[in-house]
């Protein structure tokens, strides 16, 4: 092999490597819109305030951006229909019709049942870059939103269990 064509390959291999870093790049930012959104109806609470409406463990998870384990939450193998809602302030979040196994450990969704109703953040924690959601009502934590879901979005809403409380319909 001539000194030529190993050049040749090397650059080809750098232009597809560069090519693949810059579609990793859009995809990032392309399939999670990420919002600071608030509307009218903000819920603004103090640290106190929302200390003494939740459980300790549902204030680690809604206020302090915690996880819970996997496959332990209540609504992860829920299977009833109705409505999920935001545990901290009751707001409507996701139907049950939107809500599929994903074998993860936590309830998932491929859609809200409004846009305006989650807030997406940009999350680069843990070596990783995803979108965390939020509740835009009350800013609650719920969990974080990824590109490997079902069809009709490609979207799985990854969800607490303690975020949420379930209406039945």
């Amino acid at each position: 092999m001539k000194y030529s064509d190993i050049l040749l390959i090397f650059f080809i291999l750098t232009a597809m490597i560069a090519s693949c870093q810059s579609q990793n790049e859009k995809k990032d930012t392309a399939i999670y819109p990420v919002t600071q959104t608030m509307q009218n109806d903000t819920l603004m609470k103090t640290d106190e305030e929302w200390k003494k409406i939740l459980s300790p463990e549902r204030y680690r998870i809604l206020r302090e951006k915690g996880t819970e384990r996997p496959y332990s939450g209540e609504y992860y193998l829920h299977n009833e229909k109705g409505v999920y809602c935001c545990a901290a302030c009751k707001e409507e979040l996701f139907y049950s019709d939107a809500k599929f196994d994903a074998g993860c450990g936590w309830p998932s969704f491929f859609q809200p049942v409004d846009s305006t109703k989650i807030t997406y953040t940009e999350d680069r924690s843990h070596g990783m870059i995803r979108a965390e959601i939020t509740c835009t009502k009350c800013g609650g934590h719920l969990g974080h939103v990824f590109d490997d879901g079902p069809m009709p979005t490609g979207l799985r809403y990854c969800v607490n269990s303690l975020s949420l409380e379930f209406k039945k319909q």
